[in-house]
């Protein structure tokens, strides 16, 4: 039986109203240098779900693959060709149930006083698709494992 729970969100002043429907496609933390600047924060919380599940009203501007409101400057979802991530915090209902992230990018930039994320998948740079492969840390959080690759969608 499909997923019809249904998550709405804004940008800071609400001038970017969006929803989304159903189980994203999958759900991470990040550590990159662009995910910090654009969060002024130590990672960023996203999920990704099909553009079919996603609606959206306002204008949007853009800075690279980074989307924003042109009013208050906060960012809203990255619309793709087939998909849309969303961060975690843009959604407004808290806490999100159901959406725990299963992997982290990035980690060889994580800051040392965070630990990794129980059971999540650790990425050393970012998930590629389309026969390009990224060097998976671990399987499991808890021990590391060297030069393991595998290919995976960003």
């Amino acid at each position: 039986m499909p997923n019809d729970t249904r998550r709405s969100g804004s940008c800071l002043c609400g001038g970017i109203q969006f929803s989304v429907t159903g189980d994203p496609f999958r759900i991470g933390l990040c550590h990159c240098k662009d995910c910090r600047k654009s969060s002024g924060s130590t990672f960023s919380a996203f999920a990704v779900w099909p553009l079919e599940a996603f609606e959206t009203t306002g204008i949007v501007n853009s800075y690279g693959d980074r989307s924003f409101c042109p009013t208050c400057g906060g960012r809203v979802p990255l619309v793709r060709e087939d998909e849309v991530e969303v961060t975690i915090g843009s959604l407004d209902q808290v806490p999100t149930e159901g959406l725990e992230p299963s992997y982290e990018l990035w980690v060889n930039r994580r800051e040392h006083w965070l630990q990794p994320l129980p059971g999540a998948r650790q990425f050393e740079h970012d998930r590629v698709e389309d026969g390009l492969t990224v060097e998976l840390v671990s399987e499991d959080a808890e021990t590391p494992s060297s030069d393991f690759s595998r290919r995976k969608s960003a």
